[in-house]
């Protein structure tokens, strides 16, 4: 009999004379759901890199869940933990050229490493989970996980280890330092640091914009109507703020939460246009003062709100971070929006009884 190895398998075997001659354990010839990857970043997966980066099919940029084989692995070769989405899959693969190892996927439901984390689909149990149905324990001769540092508050090791035996190895934040990393599987102070450089931050504005783009060019052009073009041009400008400006101004905007560093930025944005609805000609002094209350109370709140949702986005906030700044400033941002609202409402009635 001779089995040889295909896109399942792992290794080749063969068997002459009833012996069996094999480069790595019997249960890994066996196993035929071990899939196989490579290091090589190809055309596909940069366009799908792409797409991801622009919200397209949000949900659909993930890989299959199981274990991978990356080169030539064999039963001391490293084993690798990542998410099945398939950015976070594809950083992990791209800097390991030349190494062979073992890639075990979870089910984050498509959702990156530091999200999942934080959600827990990147936790104990799932990992507990790929670690016993891939059956790795008979796969590879050592007993040791290399977890992305990022991954940390979904897995505890002490849960896994008495779970499974396996030993949990919080790994470096960036993969491109595991190479210089598995040569003594010991992180640098530089390895541990999580970095949020001007780079990481313009990453994520193309799916916040895009998110935002369909409502916002709605409101743009029921403003031009209703109001003209300097309020059609004031909600763009309150999107384009919250999702991109304020990204690149993330880091030297006072205050720690996002909520306000939001506020401070809208308010900063909305004062020319306050100003020019506020002194517009042959206005009653009440009306310019509820012109510019009202564009201030909305576009505040609205760039105030874009910034909020760039807190899952970032190691600068932890998971009840994020839980507390929701409770707290979204009645805050809704109360000020509904202000904004009856206040532009007043003057349309205002406007259409020939008051002003």
């Amino acid at each position: 009999m001779k089995i040889t190895e295909t896109s399942g398998s792992c290794c080749s075997c063969s068997s002459t004379s009833g012996d069996q001659t094999c480069g790595c354990s019997w249960n890994c010839c066996q196993n035929t759901s071990i899939q196989t990857t490579t290091s090589r970043i190809i055309f596909a997966d940069r366009l799908d890199h792409l797409l991801a980066r622009l919200g397209w099919r949000r949900s659909e940029h993930r890989v299959e869940p199981g274990l991978y084989r990356l080169g030539d692995p064999d039963a001391d070769s490293p084993v690798f933990a990542s998410a099945n989405y398939s950015l976070s899959f594809d950083a992990l693969r791209s800097p390991l050229a030349g190494i062979d190892a073992w890639i075990l996927v979870l089910d984050t439901k498509g959702i990156n490493v530091w999200c999942a984390a934080g959600k827990g689909t990147f936790g104990t149990d799932e990992l507990v989970h790929r670690i016993e149905s891939s059956d790795l324990a008979g796969i590879v001769s050592h007993r040791t996980i290399i977890v992305p540092q990022l991954g940390a508050p979904g897995v505890s090791w002490v849960d896994v280890a008495a779970r499974t035996k396996f030993t949990v190895e919080y790994g470096p934040v960036r993969a491109d330092d595991l190479p210089e990393y598995l040569k003594t599987h010991t992180a640098t102070p530089a390895m541990r640091r999580v970095e949020f450089s001007l780079r990481d931050r313009l990453v994520l504005t193309p799916v916040e914009f895009m998110h935002a783009a369909l409502p916002a060019l709605a409101a743009a052009a029921a403003l031009w109507f209703l109001a003209g073009p300097v309020a059609s041009l004031a909600a763009i400008s309150a999107v384009l703020a919250g999702t991109v400006l304020f990204p690149l101004l993330l880091p030297v905007l006072p205050t720690r939460d996002f909520s306000t560093k939001g506020m401070i930025l809208g308010m900063i944005v909305s004062l020319p246009f306050a100003y020019v609805f506020g002194t517009y000609p042959n206005l009653p002094v009440w009306a310019g003062v509820l012109s510019a209350a009202a564009v201030f109370l909305l576009i505040t709140p609205v760039i105030s709100y874009l910034a909020l949702n760039f807190t899952g986005c970032t190691p600068f906030t932890s998971r009840t971070g994020v839980k507390k700044e929701i409770f707290s400033y979204i009645k805050v941002m809704a109360g000020m929006a509904a202000l904004g609202v009856i206040s532009g409402i007043i003057l349309s009635v205002s406007r259409i009884l020939g008051v002003i």
